[in-house]
């Protein structure tokens, strides 16, 4: 296992200011006091623990396959539905939704391996995940990748409540490898993936998916 280098800067930071906390209290705040210094250094080591944890990136062996659809993110399945995509397809697509909460690994992974055919990052609010005009109106990301064989697969990054900043490494043009890194999203919150209509969907609501392992759809042959 490694730590992302997105959380290089929060997590030093993080350490600093609870040692100098830790410290001002031993010395000043509560030195007559060893239940209470105590208590700071346990509830440190926690918060320290729970920000360490979310930067955390598990060795994993990925899974390959051309026809393949990998879950980009770590997290449950909460949306498999039918559904229009408004902003590049502009038609019906099917669409599985894959919330990541605090505690789930934060990044985000190509599913297919192809070109980057289009990318577009939006500003927006922090709704809830799984509020439904989250997808439209919160920050968010869409990617869309091309196999060699044309089948296209849009994937959305959206921020939430607690998420409040998305990563992202694509660019329009982009030749991407399935199961490398296209994003983050700190704090954890919700990626969708939309795909044609005749894919086979191989999860269902509530199942935990792992990023770059589990198969969360197969692509229809040429």
């Amino acid at each position: 296992m490694r730590f992302h280098r997105e959380g290089n800067t929060i997590m030093l930071t993080t350490g600093l200011v609870l040692l100098a906390l830790n410290l001002l209290a031993y010395f000043y705040l509560f030195s007559d006091n060893p239940v209470a210094i105590g208590l700071l250094l346990v509830v440190s080591l926690i918060l320290f623990g729970l920000v360490v944890q979310f930067f955390r990136v598990p060795t994993r062996q990925l899974t390959q396959g051309e026809l393949q659809v990998i879950a980009p993110a770590d997290g449950k399945v909460v949306v498999i539905e039918e559904t229009t995509e408004h902003e590049y397809f502009k038609d019906r697509r099917r669409q599985v939704s894959i919330f990541m909460s605090p505690l789930n690994v934060h990044v985000n992974r190509n599913p297919i391996s192809g070109i980057v055919r289009y990318f577009k990052y939006f500003p927006g609010k922090y709704l809830v995940a799984w509020h439904p005009k989250s997808s439209t109106e919160n920050e968010r990301t869409t990617v869309v990748i091309q196999t060699k064989n044309g089948v296209e697969v849009l994937l959305r990054q959206i921020a939430g409540a607690v998420a409040r900043r998305i990563i992202w490494y694509v660019k329009e043009g982009q030749p991407v490898n399935q199961g490398e890194e296209f994003g983050f999203i700190k704090f954890g919150s919700r990626v969708d993936v939309f795909l044609p209509l005749d894919a086979k969907i191989n999860v269902n609501i509530g199942d935990v998916t792992r990023g770059g392992v589990t198969v969360i759809a197969e692509l229809p042959e040429a």
